[in-house]
Order: structure tokens, then sequence, then C-alpha cells
């Protein structure tokens, strides 16, 4: 059975730059010099995915998000 990949995503539109992902996150997320959020965009590694679970429940504006591919 082939496992799920899991990617983070950010909705830049409900995004207000908090930067908390990036705190509880900061193997995948980075801030640009704005303090918003830029994302990896490759599968999270199954040894982060617990990781970006608190990150996206942590969002004050709910803008971050997994997808399961």
């Amino acid at each position: 059975m082939r496992q799920r990949r899991v990617r983070l995503r950010v909705n830049p539109i409900t995004c207000e730059g908090h930067g908390l992902c990036a705190e509880l996150l900061p193997e995948w997320v980075r801030l640009d010099d704005w303090g918003y959020p830029i994302v990896n965009a490759d599968p999270v590694p199954p040894e982060l995915v617990e990781h970006a679970r608190r990150a996206v429940a942590a969002c004050p504006t709910l803008a971050l998000l997994l997808r399961l591919e």
C-alpha cells in the first residue's frame, strides 16, 4: 500500500503574517522580509507531519493547511 504524501500550504489571502508557523516548524517554513511565510513545496517528511499538524492547528487565521495527496 502506498503511503499518502502530505504537503503544507498557506492561503496568502487569509495570512496576516503572525509568524507562528515559522516558530513551530522552522524546518519547513521561513519568513520573508515582511514576516509572511514561505513554505517548502516538497512533501512533508513523515517525521515532521505531527509538527506540521500542530503548526496548522495553532495558526490564528487558519491560513495554514495540510493537503493529502
